[in-house]
C-alpha cells in the first residue's frame, strides 16, 4: 500500500478533474490510499466522487485572489497552488508517500521539502495556452514559463495524457532532454457509463427529433465551440431539407465565477441568433453524470471541436456508449477516433464538419453502425483495467526507491521561486 496525496489546482468539472478523479479511483481499487488537497472544491459544482465521500477532499487557499483587476490569472494560479503545497508540507497531518501534482509544476520545489516522491502529470504545456500580443505580456509571462520549464524538470516521473502531448512536451521544454514522458491515457471508469440512463426529458432532448447533434465542452474559447454553430448553420446549404428535425444541444462545464465561461456563453448565444439557428440550439450550463449518460446515449452524434486538444476524454464516453463522434483532425482525437469507423475526423471548419453531420441525417443506420464500431474500439484498447495496470506500476517504481532525502537544492530553489513571484507581484501591482 501506498500513500498518494493528489494535488490539483482547482476540483470543478473539466477534463483534467475527470483525469485526475479517475486516477484516484483507480489507485484506490490497487488499495493504495488516496487524498486530495486542492485551492477550490465546491461541492454544488465537482464530480459526485469528492461530494458523496467515496475521495477525501482537502481545500485550502480558497482565500487568495484567482485574478489581480481581472489580469494575471496564471500568477494568481501559481500562488493558490503553491500555497496549498506550503500546506501540505508543513501544516497538514496527512502522511504520504507520493505527490501526484497536475497542470501546475510551480508548486514542485516545495513539494521537494518533503521526502515523498513527486510525480507530475503533464495535461499540456501552460505556456502554450496563453497568447503574447503584447510586449507587457511578453515580459509578463517569461519569468512563469520558465519556472514551468525548470520545475516540470524537477519531478522524480513526467506523464504525459497523449502521444500529440508527448511530443509537444519535447518540442516546448528543450532543456528537458534528458526526460521522456511517458504516455498514461487519461481513461475513465466505465462502471459509471455501465449505470442505467435515465428516460430524456424536454429540458435535456427536444422531443421528436429525429436527429441531434451534442456538443459537451467547458464553455471556453479554445474549445472552439462556435465551430458546432456554424456547421449547424452550414447544414442549409448542404443538404437540401435544412434543418427539419435537426437539433443541436450545448452542453458544458459552466462557472459562474469565471468570467470566460459567462462570456462566451452569451457569445454563443448571440452567434446562433445571427446564424438563424436559434430554434434549433438549446444550452445546458452544467450537468450530472446521469445526465450525461442521457445526453450520450440518446444523441446521433457528437461534435468534438478543439483543435489541437490535448487527449480529450468526451471522445471516448461517447463511443463507450455508442454514439460516434464528429471531430477535428488534431491532436488526441486522432489517436482515439477511427475515421470513418467510429466516426470522422475533420478539417476545423464549418464545410467540413457539416459534411460529416449530413451523413447522420441521411442515413440513420450509419450512427448505430458506428456507434457499435466505437464500443468495441475503446473496449479493447482504452480499458480502465489497463489504465490502472499502468499507473499502479508507475507508483510502486517510485516507492521502491525509498523517501527521497530532503534536499539543500530544493530549500535554494524554493527561495529563488518565492523571489521571483514576490517580484512579479511587485512589477504588477506597483
Amino acid at each position: 500500500m501506498v500513500r498518494v496525496v493528489f494535488l490539483h489546482p482547482d476540483l470543478g468539472i473539466g477534463g483534467a478533474e475527470r483525469a485526475v478523479i479517475d486516477a484516484a479511483l483507480g489507485l484506490k481499487s490497487r488499495n493504495h490510499t488516496v487524498h486530495f488537497v486542492t485551492a477550490h472544491h465546491d461541492p454544488s459544482h465537482c464530480f459526485q466522487e469528492t461530494k458523496d465521500g467515496t475521495l477525501h477532499v482537502t481545500a485550502v487557499g480558497d482565500w487568495l485572489p484567482r485574478s489581480i483587476l481581472g489580469k494575471c490569472y496564471a500568477l494568481c494560479a501559481y500562488l493558490r497552488m503553491v500555497y496549498a503545497a506550503i500546506y501540505l508540507v508543513f501544516f497538514s497531518s496527512l502522511e504520504y508517500d507520493i505527490v501526484f501534482c497536475d497542470q501546475i509544476s510551480a508548486c514542485i520545489p516545495v513539494l521537494k521539502l518533503s521526502k515523498a516522491r513527486i510525480l507530475f502529470y503533464c495535461h499540456f504545456p501552460d505556456m502554450l495556452l496563453t497568447q503574447r500580443k503584447s510586449m507587457l505580456k511578453k515580459v509578463y509571462r517569461a519569468p512563469i514559463d520558465w519556472l514551468e520549464e525548470k520545475t516540470t524538470g524537477m519531478a522524480d516521473c513526467v506523464l504525459v495524457n497523449s502521444k500529440f502531448t508527448a511530443g509537444i512536451f519535447k518540442d516546448t521544454f528543450t532543456s528537458l532532454v534528458r526526460i521522456t514522458p511517458e504516455v498514461l491515457y487519461p481513461i475513465p471508469d466505465f462502471s459509471a457509463l455501465d449505470k442505467q440512463a435515465l428516460p430524456p426529458t424536454s429540458d435535456l432532448l427536444p422531443p421528436n427529433k429525429p436527429t441531434i447533434f451534442l456538443s459537451i465542452n467547458r464553455y471556453e474559447r479554445k474549445k472552439n465551440l462556435s465551430l458546432a454553430i456554424s456547421a449547424l448553420a452550414s447544414l442549409k446549404n448542404v443538404d437540401e431539407k435544412g434543418l427539419n428535425g435537426v437539433h443541436l444541444v450545448m452542453a458544458g462545464g459552466y462557472d459562474e465565477r469565471v468570467v470566460e465561461n459567462r462570456e462566451y456563453y452569451n457569445e454563443l448565444k448571440q452567434l446562433a441568433e445571427e446564424t438563424g439557428v436559434s430554434d434549433h440550439v438549446s444550452f445546458i450550463c452544467s450537468f450530472s453524470d446521469e445526465q450525461k449518460r442521457t445526453l450520450l446515449r440518446h444523441s446521433s452524434c457528437l461534435l468534438y471541436t478543439p483543435d489541437r486538444e490535448h487527449f480529450g476524454i468526451v471522445p471516448i464516453e461517447a463511443m463507450y456508449l455508442e454514439c460516434p463522434v464528429i471531430a477535428v483532425k488534431s491532436g488526441g482525437p486522432v489517436e482515439t477516433v477511427r475515421h470513418e469507423t467510429t466516426g470522422f475526423l475533420c478539417e476545423p471548419c464549418d464545410t467540413d464538419f457539416s459534411a460529416a453531420m449530413v451523413k447522420f441525417i441521411k442515413n440513420k443506420d450509419l450512427g448505430k453502425k458506428m456507434g457499435k464500431a466505437g464500443r468495441k474500439r475503446v473496449v479493447e484498447l482504452f480499458s480502465f483495467e489497463a489504465f490502472t495496470d499502468q499507473l499502479h506500476s508507475v507508483i510502486q517504481k517510485l516507492s521502491d526507491h525509498g523517501p527521497r532525502q530532503t534536499l539543500t537544492l530544493s530549500l535554494i530553489w524554493t527561495m529563488a521561486f518565492v523571489s521571483v513571484i514576490c517580484l512579479l507581484l511587485v512589477y504588477v501591482l506597483f
